[in-house]
């Protein structure tokens, strides 16, 4: 599975992180530990909600959308 998820920061609420992974509680332990450099100042984090995909490029291509201006609007009004 290809999966597109949404952490939240239990420290500081306001600020999310959108990511793609084929291993889900594997990303969010690494995200926690400290591994990844953009998210290690706002941890801990917690997974607010996800989206798999049987395509590839079809997750790559919505998580690319959340992250945009219109698809991060997106995101606050039905994910967030």
């Amino acid at each position: 599975m290809n999966i597109v998820y949404i952490l939240t920061s239990k420290e500081y609420p306001a600020r999310c992180y959108i990511g793609f992974t084929q291993n889900l509680e594997r990303r969010i332990r690494e995200h926690n530990k400290g591994d990844s450099l953009y998210t290690k100042r706002y941890m801990p984090w917690k997974l607010q909600t996800y989206i798999t995909f049987t395509n590839k490029a079809r997750a790559e291509e919505f998580e690319k959308y959340l992250k945009s201006g219109s698809g991060f609007a997106f995101l606050k009004r039905r994910f967030l």
